[in-house]
């Protein structure tokens, strides 16, 4: 894990007391919210419904048990006990007074966090894989290319004032669980015939009004020349993208008014002048610095012999449903990654209260080298974790209620906060989600269903990636009432798609009945244990158009 420099501490410490001396400002009266607005958000503050909002980075969405612990003291000391992890790999406090902030900055420095940069028009937290390190695939850890974008983005002087906000994601796999090709940026670590590793850099996804999924335009960018060739990425962007119309400014609406391969050659004439200077080539002894860092744990000589886990698999059916949806393969034998849901039957997706984020923190501290990290669908995993220890980890999480076992299956749901907090939602997403998981509560026929992802945004901007779930599901607003519009056959993996729209809206009353036949119908169709995705690409929307608007 990467640990802060000198230069990091010194820089979030001045921004800790600056912004500190601004709140001290407006809390006087001496600056106007307006005022206020472009500095809170350049530190992560939102003002939303009811409360400020505080946005917490996790870069590329690792913590160790230390970080964890003080965001649960965080939570029960300034806020109301609890904090929500985001699909970008962040935290968010819901409920922070204004005049506490600072002291919370500070609480965060203290264990090398900050909230610099994760709003505002520039460039936000990097994502990754939470599987980094332990994935079987792995070109190598992406982590390691995160960080170093990470220190090149941070206050960067010349995009700080993006034409609209910017992210990126990496990953290492070919099973792309970052996301990549829905990013501003996405950028897919890949080995030569040669046997050298570089980039394919994906510019223009994006989600929100306008889903877009990004275009391929750089097949293979050296290690040592990724940092120029973002940079001419980014210059390019700046330079043309718009600042005229809110709806038309981030890049996927640039390179696609000006398409691909135009996108393509100015990229590639910006990062041949910035390649002339040598300035942004990146050192070998920097890299292996930041590398070293990352470097794998002390993993212990073990064999895959799993005898006594097989035992307590045959002994325990709760255990049993554990260990085949949370747990996936890791990379050394003996070895398992942990995955933890935070979508209890019927609870708010994300949300995590104090004290079961101190049974986590503990976790890992004591069986995965004292490490976790935040996934892109809102759940939290142990990377490194001796199969020895399963029943461990389980047992200590199902006393926290956190062993639901429905990783990647239909109750498994990203949604975004939606109106009970955002005053940009048009409809709530958290009822919704609430009342589908309740439906589907029943874990057999989870298992009968198999993997089918369910997305919910309460509006247009897709905080929820409803776009890109298997089903999507649109919170929107039709004179005062709300309704929620339907799309099939979205995916954010490396195959990625964006959702066909179902048809007419459902209020919030038939919209789990319409649930129910989707399942239905693709349950009735599909053929030797498809997946719902497979099922759908297969037969397309016509089915299911016909059939799940039939009345009762």
């Amino acid at each position: 894990m990467y640990r802060y420099d000198e230069f990091d501490h010194s820089l979030v410490k001045e921004r800790v007391e600056q912004f500190r001396g601004q709140v001290a400002r407006r809390l006087a009266g001496d600056i106007t919210e307006d005022e206020f607005k472009p500095i809170r958000l350049m530190n992560g503050l939102y003002l939303q419904l009811h409360a400020y909002m505080l946005r917490v980075a996790v870069p590329y969405g690792t913590l160790s048990s230390k970080q964890l612990r003080k965001l649960a003291e965080i939570a029960r000391k300034y806020d109301r006990g609890y904090g929500h992890f985001t699909t970008r790999q962040n935290l968010q406090y819901n409920w922070p007074a204004l005049k506490d902030v600072p002291a919370i900055l500070d609480e965060l420095a203290s264990v090398e966090m900050h909230c610099i940069q994760t709003s505002g028009n520039c460039i936000r937290n990097v994502t990754s894989d939470q599987y980094a390190g332990a994935a079987k695939d792995e070109v190598e850890d992406p982590r390691i290319i995160s960080e170093v974008i990470r220190q090149w983005s941070t206050f960067h002087p010349e995009f700080s004032f993006l034409p609209r906000k910017f992210k990126i994601a990496v990953s290492a796999t070919e099973e792309d669980r970052a996301a990549i090709k829905v990013h501003d940026i996405g950028i897919q670590v890949v080995r030569n015939d040669k046997g050298e590793i570089g980039y394919q850099i994906y510019v223009g996804g994006g989600l929100g009004r306008t889903p877009m999924i990004g275009k391929k335009i750089g097949d293979f960018v050296p290690k040592a020349d990724l940092l120029a060739y973002l940079e001419a990425v980014m210059r390019v962007y700046n330079m043309n993208g718009r600042r005229d119309n809110l709806y038309k400014s981030r890049i996927k609406i640039l390179v696609h008014e000006i398409g691909a391969e135009e996108m393509q050659r100015q990229v590639e004439k910006e990062f041949a002048e910035i390649r002339k200077t040598g300035a942004l080539n990146l050192p070998q002894d920097e890299l292996d610095r930041i590398e070293a860092y990352f470097a794998d744990p002390a993993f212990e000589a073990l064999s895959d012999d799993a005898n006594d886990l097989d035992a307590a698999i045959a002994a325990d059916q709760g255990f049993a449903h554990w260990v085949t949806n949370n747990t996936a393969a890791h990379k050394k034998p003996g070895y398992a990654i942990v995955n933890i849901s935070l979508k209890p039957i019927g609870g708010t997706p994300g949300d995590c209260s104090a004290d079961q984020m101190d049974v986590v923190a503990g976790l890992a501290e004591k069986y995965s080298f004292d490490e976790l990290r935040v996934t892109h669908e809102q759940n939290l995993t142990l990377a490194h974790v001796r199969k020895g220890n399963l029943k461990a980890v389980y047992d200590a999480l199902k006393a926290a209620d956190l062993a639901t076992a429905n990783v990647n299956l239909i109750t498994d749901q990203i949604a975004c906060p939606g109106l009970d907090y955002c005053n940009l939602a048009n409809a709530r997403s958290i009822p919704i989600a609430q009342e589908i998981s309740n439906r589907f509560a029943d874990m057999e026929r989870q298992h009968d269903i198999g993997e089918l992802k369910i997305n919910t945004s309460g509006c247009i901007n897709a905080c929820g990636h409803h776009h890109v779930g298997h089903i999507g599901i649109l919170g929107v607003d039709k004179k005062g009432v709300e309704y929620y519009q339907v799309t099939l056959g979205g995916s954010a993996d490396e195959n990625t798609a964006i959702g066909d729209i179902l048809g007419p809206a459902f209020t919030e009353q038939d919209l789990p009945n319409a649930i129910e036949k989707i399942v239905k119908i693709y349950l009735d169709t599909r053929q030797d244990g498809e997946r719902f995705i497979d099922t759908y690409r297969r037969v397309g929307i016509q089915p299911f158009k016909e059939n799940v608007y039939e009345a009762h």
